[in-house]
């Protein structure tokens, strides 16, 4: 009997043994830190936790510096010159495209907008191409206009990181913007420097409506934005209206943004306003601390990203002392095209010369 029971009590130990192995393998881990982060209502202590990067209290903390590189000169008119340069971001190297107008700079330095694009299959993007007329409507009008191409995205190192569930469009926005306060003489007229670091502003169009959002959230001392067809504020409104754009390219889904997405849902389930950990990530939370304006323009016909995302910002802003309006176009779809582009691109330059100064 004594026998039979040490057998058994053998057995259990080495039962208990290997459960402790698997338990400690690397799908033992995130197993058992679903469970544990599935039951928090409130951050874990102490810090970090899983996903922080994508919080905009790390966002905030996080510190962002970075230079131009050189200034290859691309091409050249009568109202502007443009580059081709390049800047760091986690230590990536991101590609842009610079346009400074000519005429006499302020004393101060240009006024410039740090110009982020929407969504274009990373594979097929070009620095070179795509928003011409947009960068050109701002040029003439006294605006450097910095470009840039978002990590993976053409020529740009690292992997496409995506806007709403990744920090590192913001990241890459946010350094541009050191960059661009660091830029000093970097220009063909070094009586002033070419930039002023006080009058710096974003613009965005569709998934870029997030990225500028949260990098306001990030840095609530950006003095101007606008958004252009943008989606992404409420994270709750990404459930309520969609996106129906048909030029997507899914991820394939061995990547790391893809397993990175199924781990972030597996850990806080879908973006819920009422827990904890989306609380942190989700910028209309974080508006109170915004000090500069925002402008936002939505055509009506706009069957990618529905209008409901720019008017219920709208309405939270109303909400707030913040100074904002919506432009709404009868026509012109996701772009803004013909015959509504003039007329927004018109209220946008005239909300930056008042936001930034001409």
């Amino acid at each position: 009997m004594k026998v039979i029971l040490f057998v058994l009590l053998a057995i259990l130990i080495c039962l208990l043994v290997l459960l402790n192995n698997q338990i400690k393998s690397g799908m033992g881990e995130e197993n058992s830190e679903s469970i544990f982060q599935r039951n928090q209502q409130t951050p874990p202590s102490p810090s970090p936790f899983l996903f922080q990067e994508l919080t905009i209290p790390y966002l905030r903390e996080k510190t962002y510096e970075s230079r131009l590189g050189d200034l290859e000169k691309y091409s050249e008119n009568s109202n502007y010159i443009s580059y081709l340069t390049s800047y760091s971001s986690d230590g990536l190297n991101i590609n842009g495209l610079l346009t400074e107008p000519k005429g006499e700079k302020p004393a101060a330095g240009w006024p410039a907008v740090i110009f982020i694009h929407g969504y274009i299959p990373p594979n097929q993007y070009k620095t070179t191409e795509r928003y011409v007329a947009y960068v050109d409507y701002l040029a003439r009008n006294g605006f450097v206009v910095f470009k840039i191409d978002l990590r993976g995205n053409g020529d740009s190192e690292g992997e496409p990181g995506g806007a709403y569930y990744s920090s590192d469009y913001i990241i890459d926005t946010l350094n541009a913007y050191s960059a661009l306060q660091n830029s000093g003489f970097k220009s063909e007229s070094p009586q002033a420097p070419l930039i002023d670091p006080k009058r710096i502003g974003l613009w965005g169009h569709s998934m870029a409506g997030n990225v500028v959002l949260r990098s306001l959230a990030a840095n609530p001392d950006i003095p101007a934005a606008v958004i252009w067809a943008g989606a992404g504020y409420t994270y709750t409104d990404l459930s309520q209206y969609r996106l129906r754009d048909l030029s997507y390219q899914p991820q394939p889904s061995d990547t790391q943004r893809s397993r990175k997405r199924s781990q972030l849902r597996a850990l806080y389930g879908d973006p819920d306003p009422a827990n904890w950990f989306w609380k942190l990530v989700i910028p209309v939370n974080y508006l109170g601390d915004f000090k500069g304006a925002i402008q936002l323009d939505h055509a009506v016909d706009d069957e990618v990203v529905d209008i409901r995302y720019s008017r219920g910002l709208n309405e939270i802003l109303n909400k707030t002392s913040i100074p904002h309006q919506l432009n709404e176009f009868p026509s012109g779809g996701h772009n803004i095209t013909d015959p509504s582009f003039a007329p927004a691109m018109q209220k946008t330059v005239e909300f930056y010369k008042k936001y930034l100064g001409e």
